[in-house]
């Protein structure tokens, strides 16, 4: 088992020699040792190409720009050992030793006091089973029992901040953007309470709901109630943004993508679909299991997506071609990614983590864990910059080591788990100034502030080419006829003429409409002859070329 390293480091002065002494700066020496791997991290996107610059003053701007671009990638890359100094730690076996075969007890001797401390089991079995959700710092878990007991527990020092009985039946507990505020599912309503207890709002307009997300980077409270209803509202003012129909049904598998803030719902018929809030038809239809849908999570990369089924299969899915990449057997109620990527999978009262420890996609194997016999687990969720997976089940709330699972250096502008009142509230106000509308959820969120190519030229629908036609035909018709000398200026010779005006007009026009019908024909020839069998397309009637 190789644990996690920790390296001090005091920032600012060094020891040497016993007599302290300021850091010199990265030089230029350091910074040629760092490998183009760990720059490549720190670059700006790809460089300018500047061969194809005709202008010598703009190309010489552009070339100390990039060198200054390189210079700066390989200076914070040199600082980033000094910057994240802990690694992260797997479990690793000898020999014949399988990893999965190591049980919790072996793991907890062999790790620190503080560590082992992580590994605990709360026994509630009036209130359970129990669902389970952590802040994004990792240091605040909220619990809800299904017999109505709530508590929000501070996981540094263990201890219970507030709890409180609401005698009614809580179907799922989510925090709001940070650990002041959170939202409980109950029997008829949606509830949402402050750290103290409070009732701060109850939301009619979502019903009885089955299942909550929150997505922290827009404001907006997502749920799915028992007639298939997805509600969107932002909490910041309490706006209602969107509700419609799923039209499938009832559903309590809910999930939403870390990378775009689409939210995925699996349903009874063995569909996945992904919604966003300013559209009433799914994003993306897709059909993941012959049978209903039971467990969905998303890597924290938002490209892989992992399902579950009753068809006892447990799928992974490459976001970016919409293909599975991987089957596995095996059934599971719940599901979740680790920061890391570890996938914890769950039925009954057995645990399962897999991980991808070739970086090609591959997931085996890693560790297993059983709970008491007769413990239904309800829900799984790793613990945010902690080794740490929660487990919610019928008997109260458990907690055991994954090592490796979580990211071992946490950034305090993103989460701090240390943060103050101060930090808290001054975080809180930086984040709405950055709050993103609720237009900006897209499949593709990189699209965002790019420059949209130029379309091509619609084709005009009938009722513009008719307008069209009677516009050139009042032209003709208006275009004054010459008058000449007597014995030519017959009335039957002046309407002969303006005929002939009026149809020269409508030539061009008659002739493009010809040209598209022709052309749709010979479309929808060949799509009929593609649709043949391999074996007989040899025999499709082929076009004739010059």
């Amino acid at each position: 088992f190789s644990s996690s390293k920790l390296l001090n480091f005091q920032m600012g002065v060094r020891q040497e020699n016993g007599t302290p002494r300021k850091l010199a700066p990265v030089t230029e020496e350091e910074i040629a040792d760092v490998t183009d791997n760990e720059v490549r991290k720190y670059l700006r996107g790809e460089g300018a190409n500047l061969e194809v610059i005709q202008d010598k003053k703009l190309k010489g701007q552009l070339a100390v720009r990039e060198e200054l671009y390189g210079k700066s990638a390989k200076a914070a890359a040199k600082a980033e050992k000094w910057l994240m100094p802990t690694e992260g730690g797997y479990l690793d076996a000898e020999g014949i030793e399988k990893t999965w075969r190591i049980k919790q007890d072996t793991i907890a001797r062999e790790v620190d006091i503080s560590s082992s401390k992580k590994q605990y089991d709360i026994v509630l079995p009036d209130f359970g089973p129990y669902t389970l959700d952590f802040t994004s710092s990792g240091r605040y878990m909220a619990a809800a029992g299904h017999k109505g007991h709530l508590a929000i527990i501070d996981l540094q020092n263990l201890g219970v901040i507030k709890e409180l009985q609401v005698r009614e039946a809580v179907r799922d507990v989510v925090f709001l953007h940070n650990e002041l505020f959170f939202a409980a599912a109950q029997n008829k309503y949606l509830y949402i309470y402050n750290r103290d207890g409070t009732e701060l709002h109850c939301l009619k307009e979502h019903g009885a709901v089955l299942k909550l997300q929150f997505l922290k980077n827009h404001f907006l409270l997502a749920s799915i109630n028992n007639f298939g209803q997805l509600h969107y509202q932002d909490v910041t003012t309490g706006e209602m943004i969107n509700n419609y129909r799923t039209g499938l049904g009832r559903s309590d598998v809910l999930q939403v993508n870390p990378f775009n803030g689409v939210i995925a719902s699996g349903h009874s018929g063995g569909t996945v679909n992904m919604w966003k809030p300013t559209s009433a038809a799914p994003l993306v239809k897709m059909l993941c299991h012959h049978g209903p849908v039971t467990g969905l999570a998303f890597h924290p990369n938002g490209h892989l997506m992992a399902t579950a089924g009753m068809d006892r299969k447990i799928k992974l899915w490459d976001l970016r071609k919409f293909q599975v990449l991987q089957t596995l057997p095996g059934h599971a109620k719940t599901l979740d990614f680790s920061q890391k990527g570890l996938l914890a999978t769950a039925t009954g009262s057995f645990i399962q983590v897999l991980g991808d420890f070739s970086g090609s996609q591959n997931y085996s194997r890693y560790m297993g864990h059983s709970m008491a016999k007769g413990y239904q687990i309800q829900k799984v969720s790793f613990r945010p910059y902690e080794d740490v997976l929660g487990i919610g089940h019928s008997m109260g709330w458990s907690s055991i080591l994954i090592p490796g699972a979580g990211e071992p250096n946490f950034d305090s502008w993103v989460a701090n788990p240390f943060e103050t009142s101060k930090q808290r509230r001054e975080k809180e106000v930086r984040s709405l100034l950055d709050k993103l509308p609720a237009e900006a959820i897209m499949l593709d969120p990189s699209k965002i502030g790019t420059v949209r190519s130029a379309r091509k030229k619609e084709k005009p629908t009938k009722q513009e080419r008719e307008a069209e036609i009677e516009a050139a035909v009042a032209a003709a018709k208006s275009v004054s006829l010459k008058k000449k000398t007597k014995g030519r200026n017959k009335p039957s010779k002046l309407v002969k003429k303006r005929q002939q005006g009026i149809e020269r007009a409508k030539r061009p026009l008659l002739e493009q409409q010809m040209e598209e019908e022709l052309s749709k024909r010979k479309k929808r020839k060949m799509s009929e002859d593609n649709q043949l069998p391999t074996s007989l397309q040899r025999f499709a009637r082929k076009t004739a070329t010059a």
